[in-house]
């Protein structure tokens, strides 16, 4: 009997900390051979492990063609929820997959991964996959059957949107059915789509009620959505995609809007944070100071002590010195014997800052242009070029015979150029960077390119002012 019970222990024990894999096969392979696996915590993801992506050749259908497989080992104790399998440092470069309890293999072109992934092994992932595909596959058609309608309010087009209305709903109830029981279940009840039942007839109601009701079925208290992408995913969707403007000023309005339906939304306070600190990181990355100021004002700073970060604001601030809206940071430089700085000048009606380098190809090409468009075009805007140099050997020349009418700075350090302290402040990372000023400095616009500039300091065309 003893000897039952320990065998029986010893089985169970096995199984509980049985080790799973994550196997995958790229076709065709990517150039690099590395694979690394993370878990998805909301906003975050945790490094699990890593591996080495092995290239063979097999022979398909007589054709022999060159794959990729790997295999990534998860702990023992590996908790059950959403992983990432990522192979590319940025862009499209990752798969995401539910991990509960099950070996997981899948097939996939690393060039179109969410297209073309086929899980080969994981009842989780293979019913979840044919939820998506199925359900996409009505939403397309109801969305076409809805455009057309509101072109021309046809009564064939209206009854075939109630028929493709049913069909979705069955197909919503079907699955729920099927994963009874499963991790997947949770997500597929919270993606069911939120269609209205009849067919729009103004397109204005239409747009209104797809933002009104774009949270319906998202319950942002359930750990099992918030430790995914999907709770993300929504709120990504819903501020910068869902929520368009053509005009900046509107632009900006109707982001806080957005933010602030989507704050109703959030109850669990490190949930809210973690949010919170997730759009501060997106607006500050696209240097929307306003955005990032409102953010804070109106939510971060209202959390609880606890919860508040006050390395995490002070170092996103620290990006924003030089934002649209801020005051540009002030400098100084020597021209001959005068000792100037960005603060004191009051010859322009406003102002170009350029930053670049004399060992930069793109910059050797591009602001000598700038330098005659600025001359010819635009001679009461004051334009500070800030070389970013190892030292004044190259900067010299130019200042003095190929932009004797620009004010000419240089910016050096000891050990790397870019640490130069001016250059740390406006957080340039690639040459030529540019910031237009008004005349209290203040930066009005960030253009990326030359075009950019000219569309900034010549204002819209009549044909742009008319649309």
């Amino acid at each position: 009997m003893f000897k039952k019970l320990l065998f029986l222990f010893l089985f169970v024990t096995s199984i509980s900390y049985a080790q799973y894999s994550i196997k995958g096969t790229m076709t065709p392979p990517e150039e690099s051979d590395w694979v690394i696996l993370y878990k998805i915590n909301g906003p975050k993801q945790k490094f699990i492990s890593n591996g080495t992506i092995v290239f063979e050749d097999v022979n398909i259908g007589g054709n022999v063609q060159k794959v990729g497989r790997f295999e990534l080992k998860l702990p023992a104790d590996a908790q059950t929820g959403v992983y990432r399998v990522t192979y590319r440092n940025q862009g499209a470069g990752f798969i995401d997959v539910y991990f509960n309890n099950e070996n997981i293999e899948f097939v996939f072109n690393p060039q179109y991964p969410e297209e073309s992934v086929l899980f080969t092994r994981s009842r989780e992932n293979k019913v979840y996959r044919e939820y998506l595909e199925q359900l996409n596959i009505r939403q397309v058609a109801m969305d076409s059957l809805q455009s057309v309608y509101l072109k021309d309010d046809n009564k064939k087009t209206k009854k075939a949107y109630k028929k493709a209305f049913k069909e979705q709903e069955e197909i919503q109830d079907a699955y729920e059915g099927k994963s009874e029981g499963m991790l997947v279940n949770t997500f597929i009840k919270a993606n069911k789509s939120t269609n209205s039942s009849s067919i729009f007839d103004d397109t204005q109601e239409y747009l209104e009620y797809v933002v009104e009701s774009f949270f319906e079925n998202v319950d942002f208290s359930d750990q099992k959505l918030y430790r995914s992408p999907f709770i993300i995913e929504k709120v990504t969707n819903y501020i910068f995609y869902l929520n368009i403007e053509g005009n900046q000023e509107e632009q900006q309005k109707v982001y806080k809007q957005s933010i602030t339906n989507v704050m109703k939304q959030v109850k669990d306070d490190q949930i809210q944070k973690e949010i919170l600190e997730y759009l501060i990181t997106r607006f500050t990355n696209a240097r929307n100071s306003e955005i990032v100021d409102f953010l804070f004002a109106e939510y971060y700073d209202e959390m609880d002590d606890e919860f508040k970060d006050e390395k995490f604001k002070n170092d996103k601030l620290a990006e924003l010195l030089a934002s649209q809206g801020r005051v540009a940071p002030d400098f100084s430089w020597k021209e001959g014997e005068k000792e100037l700085s960005l603060s004191g000048l009051n010859d322009g009606e406003n102002y170009l800052l350029i930053f670049w380098s004399t060992q930069c190809g793109h910059c050797v090409k591009e602001v000598p242009e700038v330098y005659e468009y600025m001359n010819s075009t635009h001679p009461n805007t004051s334009v500070i070029a800030f070389a970013i140099e190892d030292d004044e050997k190259d900067f010299t020349d130019w200042a003095t015979n190929k932009l004797p009418k620009w004010h000419n700075a240089i910016g050096t350090h000891p050990e790397f150029k870019l640490k130069n302290e001016t250059v740390q402040k406006y957080r340039i990372e690639q040459t030529p960077t540019y910031f237009l000023l008004d005349k209290d400095k203040k930066i009005i616009a960030v253009p990326n390119t030359v075009p950019d500039i000219k569309d900034y300091l010549n204002g819209p065309s009549k044909e742009e002012e008319g649309k």
